[in-house]
């Protein structure tokens, strides 16, 4: 357990039990909590989907799920989405993103955070919509992102490529959207307060 562990490079410190579900009225925590305690989603290579503005507690919850995952026999790796899009842009530099993503498939579940800080340039978004491709129906993806696919023109070069993208990730998908009060802006409000 302590190697699967290592090798999932989960943010420390951030786990179901000492996630603030209350401050977030919203949140569905019943389905999630229920998805989370069985591996037949990432048997299926099913996805799971966070949305929410910065600070609500996306991050924190993907690491749970991913502690759950690794509890339940299955192997995780976190990346933040930028990491792994400049690890794979490399790889396609080096005429090794095939392999490359191939590697990636031993994992059970890709924990992809902050999806939405990619840049919208085409060599960076080309590589993001290769990784997405390829696990489609494969392997599972677990993606945070501040924005609502709406807005996910943003992320990616073009139209077509963001449509095709959004539909591989959201045909066998749970989506959680997150709408609450940021907890680091309310953590500062709280210490200001105390002076």
């Amino acid at each position: 357990m302590q190697r699967a562990l290592c090798e999932a490079q989960l943010p420390l410190g951030k786990s179901f039990t000492n996630f603030e579900f209350d401050h977030c009225p919203t949140l569905n925590a019943a389905a999630l909590m229920q998805l989370v305690q069985q591996t037949s989603w990432l048997e299926r290579s099913e996805n799971l989907i966070l949305l929410g503005p910065s600070g609500v507690g996306k991050t924190h919850l993907a690491a749970g799920v991913g502690q759950m995952a690794l509890q339940l026999g299955k192997r995780v790796k976190f990346f933040s989405a930028t990491t792994l899009v400049q690890q794979l842009q490399y790889a396609k530099l080096q005429l090794q993103l095939p392999a490359t993503l191939s590697k990636l498939d031993r994992f059970d579940l890709l924990i992809l955070d902050d999806l939405g800080y990619v840049k919208k340039d085409e060599a960076e978004t080309s590589v993001l919509f290769e990784l997405i491709a390829h696990r489609y129906e494969r392997r599972s993806l677990l993606i945070t992102a501040n924005q609502p696919f709406s807005q996910w023109d943003a992320i990616f070069s073009d139209s077509m490529m963001t449509v095709a993208a959004v539909d591989r990730l959201v045909h066998h998908a749970l989506i959680i959207e997150i709408q609450a009060e940021s907890f680091r802006k309310q953590s500062a409000v709280e210490r200001s307060k105390q002076k």
